[in-house]
């Protein structure tokens, strides 16, 4: 990967599993049909796409309600594309075995996010501002990083 510039989001594991999950899901869509690719198709993109794109931006956020809003949409673009992989085997465009590891990198990505807003309410501030992220917190977060 290309870094310019070293954004803290960028250190995150969930972020970076979150980036792999689209990797996937673009060669798991490959084989849909071609009528689905402004339907399912364009859904499922757009759902795993989501995810990383929410975890940057409350990265880039100041207060913990604000950072938290976004983790927790990030979750919900997750629990859409469970939904939408799910209606993909029922359609028989995605195989169960695919769909099984499509699984097992859902819940992967759900624990940590879970795991990353309750960090992020931990470390509140009595103005309810998030405190920046340091070097310090690296032991909270190690479960987050690499």
């Amino acid at each position: 990967m290309i870094q310019k510039f070293q954004r803290a989001h960028y250190r995150l594991k969930v972020w970076q599993k979150s980036i792999d999950l689209i990797e996937f899901v673009y060669r798991s869509v490959r084989d849909f049909p071609r009528e689905e690719i402004y339907g399912l198709t364009s859904q499922i993109k757009r759902s795993a796409i989501s995810i990383p794109l929410n975890i940057a931006e409350g990265c880039g956020r100041e207060s913990t309600k604000e950072k938290k809003r976004f983790f927790v949409m990030a979750r919900g673009s997750l629990v859409e594309l469970e939904t939408q992989s799910i209606i993909a085997v029922r359609l028989g465009f995605m195989n169960p075995e695919t769909h099984d590891r499509f699984l097992d990198r859902l819940n992967e990505i759900s624990a940590m996010l879970s795991g990353l807003i309750s960090a992020v309410l931990r470390r509140t501030s009595n103005d309810g501002l998030a405190t920046p992220f340091s070097d310090s917190d690296a032991i909270s977060l190690r479960s987050f990083a690499t």
